[in-house]
């Protein structure tokens, strides 16, 4: 190790230093008292950072080549960054009110984050290995932080349980690749692949990664986990789960695909490609018999995450830009919708359940309208910013030649709006019922919800540039 590499890594080392400065504060100031300002602090260092590393260009290796800085990988951080910081402002209010804010939470938060720029930046099995299962091991423990509660505890341990499964398979399938490929750089397995064709070997080795890989992305079948888990965890850290961690894992299966097995998109095009179709038609169909809201948003993310792969198995820079928009816009778009089911409750305790949103419009007409213009996006109704994710996607997978997963894109689309379609009706139509009480929307949840809103509508205009920025980054990932 040497000063440069330190310099390339300088955002995680800070974090990192920050991460453990701040567990010393809050053991040597009273915990749980400090735990509020910990959780404004993180917001505003994650802030920060991100707009330090919008500001670096070039492309830069680190630790012998375990660790890159591209343009790509800046990308990933940045919306992490950003997603992570959001969540915490929105949730704050809301773990106080519920005697969740203890101060470890946004430190752990911190550290998921941190795993999750190992991960984007990865640049070798190794390192993909750690990054990955730093933020496993912090999502375990924000997914159970409410000790006291049953379903909270079963959360923790369902998703600890099935987690292990998939580091067991992506262990497996980076052991078989070691093998056959005589290295764990991904510049090495890439050269190993570009010398003829890919050895059956090698070929289960990348199918066993990409499994693994599939489970941190809700990916149908590797999904079982998801609806208990957002259903269980507190709802602040559902949110969490259904923004950033999406995002560095999707970045990763792009890192993987593109960085180690670029020669080769015909045989991992058709792994991703099966898994886009499952999770778009399974998320879709699931989805209409929930009536709890959280486990509703459970399906729609694997709904959401099966567009992404979608994009990624095209093979193509223009899906990897086609990825990224969607996973930048998707964030944006689950940020709004958790901020108001933050404010879902009744006589102060938390309602989920989406009959009592019927005639909402009435009592808040304002918060019913942004949540039409989010339920619009996520359903990919023109002229929300949401159609355009899907449109990027589809275009990407028809110029690609893959005609066929834009059309079964098309048909899970339509029958996935029946769910996001139902909600705008219960708030402006039907029987009027004594549902959820008015008001009880933070000041950071309200900013999240309206700010949220007007990004749907206003980004109609050119996306506020997240196409180019997309394009420069997945410039930097397929050559």
């Amino acid at each position: 190790m040497n000063p440069g590499d330190l310099s390339t890594a300088l955002p995680e080392v800070l974090i990192s230093v920050y991460a453990m400065a701040a567990l010393l504060f809050g053991v040597y100031t009273g915990k749980d008292r400090t735990a509020g300002l910990l959780t404004w602090t993180t917001a505003a260092v994650f802030v920060l950072v991100a707009i330090w590393i919008g500001t670096i260009s070039g492309h830069r290796t680190a630790f012998d080549g375990l660790f890159i800085d591209d343009g790509f990988a800046r990308f990933a951080k940045v919306t992490v960054l950003l997603s992570a910081a959001a969540v915490l402002v929105i949730g704050h209010d809301y773990m106080n009110r519920r005697g969740l804010m203890r101060f470890e939470y946004p430190i752990v938060i911190a550290l998921a984050v941190i795993g999750m720029m190992v991960m984007v930046s990865a640049n070798d099995l190794m390192s993909l290995y750690m990054g990955l299962e730093l933020q496993s091991l912090s999502l375990y423990i924000v997914a159970s932080i409410r000790r006291g509660d049953a379903k909270s505890t079963e959360a923790g341990l369902k998703y600890f349980i099935l987690g292990a499964l998939s580091s067991g398979l992506l262990l497996y399938g980076a052991s078989l690749t070691y093998g056959f490929a005589g290295t764990t750089s991904f510049s090495g397995i890439l050269s190993t692949v570009q010398q003829g064709a890919m050895p059956i070997g090698l070929l289960f080795g990348l199918v066993f990664l990409l499994s693994g890989l599939a489970f941190k992305v809700s990916a149908v079948p590797f999904h079982m986990w998801t609806p208990d888990v957002y259903e269980g965890a507190p709802t602040p850290v559902t949110a969490f789960f259904a923004t950033a961690p999406k995002v560095a894992a999707m970045a990763l299966i792009a890192r993987l695909a593109e960085g180690a097995f670029g020669s080769a998109p015909k045989d991992w095009g058709q792994v991703l490609a099966l898994l886009s179709v499952a999770s778009m038609f399974w998320g879709a169909i699931a989805a209409i018999g929930q009536r709890d809201i959280k486990r509703l948003m459970a399906y729609s993310s694997i709904t959401h995450m099966g567009f992404a792969l979608m994009g990624l198995a095209a093979g193509t820079a223009g899906g990897v830009q086609a990825m990224l928009i969607y996973m930048a816009i998707y964030v944006t778009m689950n940020v709004g919708t958790f901020a108001f089911i933050l404010s879902m409750q009744k006589d102060g305790e938390p309602v989920t359940d989406i009959d009592s949103l019927r005639m909402y419009s009435r009592r808040e007409p304002l918060k019913a309208l942004a949540l039409l213009v989010l339920m619009f996006s996520l359903a990919g109704v023109p002229p929300m910013v949401g159609f355009f994710a899907k449109f990027y996607v589809l275009k990407a997978a028809v110029d690609a030649h893959m005609a066929w997963l834009a059309i079964l894109g098309v048909i899970a689309s339509v029958i996935g709006a029946f769910y996001y379609l139902r909600i705008v009706f219960y708030m402006y139509f039907g029987e009027e019922r004594e549902g959820i009480d008015a008001g009880g929307m933070s000041a950071g949840a309200w900013v999240g919800l309206m700010g949220s809103a007007a990004i749907m509508l206003l980004g109609v205009v050119n996306l506020f540039g997240i196409g180019s920025l997309a394009q420069a980054a997945a410039a930097t990932l397929v050559h």
